[in-house]
C-alpha cells in the first residue's frame, strides 16, 4: 500500500524545457538582403532544400549519399542501440522471474548423518526452483533511469538528424565546388589557348621584323604563367571528385557519374528565414543538447533516490527429490517469501558526493546547451552577412569581368592595327584572366551561402514525435 501511495513521486527535479531566446532578429542591424534573393521571414525550410538549385545531378548525388554514406549508417546504428537500451531499462518496472533446475551428485562423510530418509551417504539430488523478485519503485529511481535512457535515445536521434543535415550540406558544397573548379579550369585552358595563339602571332611578327625578341619573351612568360595555374586547379578538381565519391559511400576509384553544370545552377530567388524563437525547435544539434540536459536532470533524481530507503520483495517455490521422476510429488515441495528494507546510513559521503556531481553535471549540460544556442544564432547571422556581402561581390566581379574583357579586346585591336605596343595587350589579357576566375569564385560563394543558410536554419528537419 505504501509503495502504491508513493509510486506517483519521483526523487529529483522534474525536467523543464528551457525557454526560447527572447530575441526578435538574428543581426544587430536589419538586413534587406540582395535584390535577386529576397529573405522571406517566417517561411519554413523545405525538407529537400537542395532541389532549389535546379540540378537533377545534385539531387541524385544527395540521394546516393543519404542512402550509402557509412557515417550516416553508423548514426542509424547508434540510434537503434540507444532505443534498445531505453527499452531494456523499462524492464525495471516489472518483477523478475528465474527458473532453476539443479541436479547434483553428493556424498556425505561417514561421520555425519545422511540427510536422506534411506540413510545412504551417496545420493543424487534434483531441485527445481522458481525465484521471483520485485523492487517497488517507491521513490522513482527506476523511473529516472528510464527517463535518462530515453533522453539519451533522443540525443542519438537528434545527432543522427544533425549528421544527415551535415552530409547533405557537405555533398551540395562539394558538388558546387567541383563544378566551380571545372568552370575555372575551362576558363584557364581557354586563356592558355589564347595565349598560345597570341605567342604564335608574335613570333610571326618577329620574323617579319615588326617586333623584337623582348616582345616574344614577354608573351612566352605570359603563356607560362597561365599554364602554371593549370596543375593546381587540376589537383583541386580531382581531389574534389574523390571527396564526392567518398561522401556518396563509394571508393575514389569508382567515382560518381553525376557532374553539375556550373552555368546552369539556379540561384534561389527566395530564401526562408525562420523566426528566431523557432530556431531552437528546428536545429537538431540544439535538440540534442536539450536532450542531454534532460538526461543530466534525470541523473540528479537517480542520485537522490540512491540515498532513500529501498524495498526488495522476494519469493521462491520449488521441489527437491532424489529421483527426477518424483519431482513435484507430495512432500517434495518448498517455498519461501520475504522482504528486505534497506536504508543507507553511512557510505563515507559517497552518495552525497554522487548527488552533488550529478547536480554539477546538470549545470555543465545547461551551459553547453546555451553555448549551442548561441552558436546556432551566430551561424545564421554570419550567413546573412555573407549573403549580403557576397551578392555585392558578385556584382563587382561581373562589372570587373566585363570591363577587363572589353579592355583586352580594345588593346588587342589597337595592337593589330599598329596603334600601340604589345605590353598593354599583355596587361589587359592578364587582368581579364584574373577577373574571369574571380567571377566564377564569387558566384560559387553565393551558392555556398545559400547552402549555409539552409543548414544554419536546420535544413527543413521537423520533430514529428509528440
Amino acid at each position: 500500500m505504501l509503495a502504491l501511495l508513493l509510486s506517483g513521486c519521483a526523487a529529483g527535479p522534474d525536467y523543464v524545457r528551457p525557454a526560447a531566446p527572447a530575441v526578435a532578429s538574428y543581426t544587430a542591424e536589419p538586413l534587406a538582403g540582395p535584390a535577386d534573393q529576397r529573405l522571406i521571414a517566417g517561411k519554413e525550410v523545405a525538407a529537400q532544400w537542395w532541389t532549389v538549385f535546379g540540378s537533377e545531378d545534385l539531387n541524385q548525388l544527395v540521394a546516393a549519399a543519404l542512402q550509402s554514406n557509412p557515417d550516416l549508417q553508423a548514426a542509424d546504428a547508434a540510434l537503434r542501440a540507444a532505443r534498445e537500451t531505453a527499452a531494456a531499462q523499462r524492464g525495471a518496472y516489472f518483477p523478475s522471474a528465474d527458473l532453476h533446475l539443479q541436479p547434483s551428485r553428493q556424498r556425505v562423510a561417514g561421520t555425519l548423518s545422511s540427510p536422506t530418509a534411506s540413510g545412504t551417504n551417496l545420493y543424487t539430488l534434483h531441485t527445481a526452483q522458481l525465484n521471483i523478485g520485485y523492487t517497488p519503485d517507491v521513490f522513482g529511481g527506476a523511473r529516472r533511469q528510464v527517463e535518462a535512457a530515453c533522453a539519451q535515445a533522443d540525443v542519438a536521434r537528434f545527432q543522427r538528424e544533425a549528421a544527415r543535415l551535415t552530409l547533405a550540406a557537405s555533398v551540395a558544397n562539394a558538388a558546387i565546388e567541383e563544378a566551380s573548379l571545372r568552370a575555372q579550369l575551362s576558363a584557364m585552358r581557354e586563356l592558355a589557348s589564347q595565349a598560345q595563339q597570341q605567342l604564335e602571332a608574335v613570333r610571326k611578327q618577329q620574323k617579319a621584323g615588326q617586333l623584337g625578341a623582348a616582345d616574344v619573351a614577354a608573351q612566352e612568360a605570359a603563356q607560362a604563367q597561365v599554364e602554371a595555374q593549370l596543375p593546381p586547379l587540376e589537383k583541386q578538381l580531382v581531389q574534389q571528385q574523390d571527396l564526392l565519391a567518398v561522401l556518396a559511400g563509394r571508393y575514389p576509384s569508382e567515382g560518381v557519374a553525376q557532374r553539375l553544370d556550373f552555368s546552369k545552377l539556379v540561384l534561389a530567388a527566395e530564401l526562408p528565414l525562420s523566426v528566431p524563437a523557432r530556431l531552437v525547435e528546428q536545429r537538431p544539434d540544439i535538440r540534442a543538447a536539450e536532450a542531454q540536459l534532460q538526461a543530466a536532470s534525470a541523473q540528479i533524481g537517480i542520485a537522490k533516490a540512491a540515498r532513500l530507503p529501498n524495498i526488495a520483495l522476494t519469493a521462491s517455490m520449488g521441489s527437491s527429490a532424489l529421483d527426477a521422476g518424483t519431482l513435484f510429488k507430495s512432500g517434495t515441495g518448498f517455498w519461501s517469501i520475504g522482504a528486505d528494507l534497506v536504508q543507507p546510513l553511512f557510505r563515507g559521503g559517497t552518495l552525497l558526493h554522487q548527488q552533488r556531481a550529478a547536480e554539477a553535471a546538470y549545470d555543465q549540460a545547461a551551459a553547453q546547451y546555451r553555448a549551442t544556442v548561441l552558436t546556432a544564432f551566430q551561424d545564421v547571422a554570419d550567413t546573412l552577412h555573407a549573403i549580403d556581402a557576397d551578392a555585392r561581390a558578385v556584382q563587382a566581379a561581373q562589372r570587373a569581368e566585363q570591363a577587363t574583357r572589353t579592355s583586352w579586346r580594345i588593346a588587342q585591336r589597337q595592337w593589330q592595327l599598329g596603334l600601340s605596343a604589345y605590353p598593354p595587350v599583355l596587361q589587359a589579357g592578364q587582368a581579364w584572366q584574373q577577373a574571369s576566375i574571380s567571377l566564377i569564385q564569387a558566384q560559387a560563394s553565393r551558392y555556398a551561402d545559400t547552402v549555409a543558410l539552409f543548414q544554419a536554419l536546420g535544413g527543413g528537419w521537423r520533430d514529428e514525435t509528440p
